[in-house]
């Protein structure tokens, strides 16, 4: 059986806030923190997922010439060996072929531009198409974003080569119809502040509403289309408990663990199967 090619693309900088291949504090006691290409990796090797996927590379967005790139993740670096941690560990391989192997830079340079600056719009154009490119050389058939901050245009446009074919595991459900759902970069957050019963209705100031509780959240892995989380849903799983004194963190290594590993793998599973019809 041909496996499909999968290629991961995924933002350093939100890895590095959630501390990846660290253990951080959980409610007292030390936990480790698996980042959802760490899961995809094991997946790949010890289930039957690696017979219908092959990972053909890991794609990063930072730019090693920003400094604000470089700040971000000074903790790890742009290169395993390079910081005081990485993102997972020493000598993972996966169906074979080690990781670190795979990783590659199609640096999003225009993102050090003013959001005014008329160059931006060119400057994004510019990173679709380089990112573009290289999937093609890669031959990918399916592309998973894991916290990409660039809401991508000309790739998944209708039309477009990777139209229907790019696919983003998101840290909360994104269906509008649901009362549990949590869109945007803030997804965890805005989760957070629900269990407290507050809403923030402006992200610059931190201005909050009173709102009714809503302690449970979960993980959607959906098409990627122009909008903000807005892509057709693949699979989505609601299982994740939240309590009103949670760090950030321990919301994250919950939300990982109960809902966005399975959301990614079933989602993955999902696509498999419709490609085997």
């Amino acid at each position: 059986m041909q496996k499909t090619k999968l290629v991961y693309v995924w933002s350093l900088r939100n890895a590095a806030a959630d501390k990846a291949g660290q253990y951080v504090d959980y409610h007292g006691e030390q936990r480790y923190m698996t980042s959802p290409l760490e899961y995809l990796v094991k997946a790949l090797n010890d289930t039957a997922l690696g017979d219908h996927y092959s990972l053909e590379a890991i794609i990063y967005d930072e730019n090693p010439e920003s400094a604000r790139d470089r700040e971000s993740i000074k903790d790890y670096g742009f290169t395993p060996g390079e910081g005081a941690h990485w993102f997972y560990p020493a000598g993972l391989t996966v169906q074979g072929r080690k990781v670190d192997d795979l990783l590659e830079n199609v640096p999003s340079s225009y993102r050090a531009l003013r959001l005014d600056d008329s160059a931006r719009p060119a400057g994004k154009s510019d990173f679709e198409r380089r990112l573009g490119e290289r999937l093609h050389a890669l031959g990918a058939d399916v592309v998973v974003l894991d916290g990409l901050l660039v809401i991508l245009d000309e790739l998944v446009r209708e039309g477009a080569d990777f139209h229907r074919r790019i696919f983003n595991v998101h840290p909360g459900i994104t269906r509008l119809e649901s009362p549990y759902e949590r869109r945007g970069a803030y997804a965890t957050l805005d989760a957070l502040y629900g269990a407290r019963g507050k809403k923030v209705v402006d992200w610059t100031t931190r201005e909050m509403v009173d709102t009714p509780v809503v302690n449970m959240t979960g993980a959607s892995f959906h098409y990627v289309d122009t909008g903000i989380d807005s892509g057709e849903m693949v699979f989505d799983v609601l299982d994740t408990p939240i309590a009103p004194d949670d760090t950030i963190l321990e919301l994250r290594w919950n939300n990982f663990n109960n809902s966005l590993f399975p959301a990614l793998e079933q989602g993955l599973w999902v696509l498999a199967r419709q490609q085997s019809h």
